[in-house]
């Protein structure tokens, strides 16, 4: 799991069935908890918004934590840090 910064989002009004009507999020990887990406799109089903300290999970974890297991996610916000200070 990673932690990151949410700095933006993206509109796709094109996307594979199973990802409509979800919100994605651009986040950026704070820079001691890289995994090899400096940002990367997160899919978001919590609500977090632009400026939060987010909770990242890759791949299948992904997957499950998002609650969409066939879906094509391959990164999820799974949790909003309530204080995020100290972090940067």
């Amino acid at each position: 799991m990673l932690i990151g910064k949410v700095v933006g989002s993206v509109v796709s009004t094109r996307k594979c069935e199973n990802l409509v009507g979800n919100k994605f999020m651009i986040v950026d990887i704070l820079e001691h908890m890289h995994s090899g990406a400096d940002q990367l799109i997160a899919i978001d089903k919590i609500g977090a918004g632009i400026g939060e300290y987010v909770l990242v999970a890759q791949g299948s974890a992904a997957r499950i934590g998002s609650g969409m297991p066939d879906a094509p996610v391959d990164a999820a916000i799974v949790g909003i840090i309530d204080d995020g200070s100290g972090l940067e």
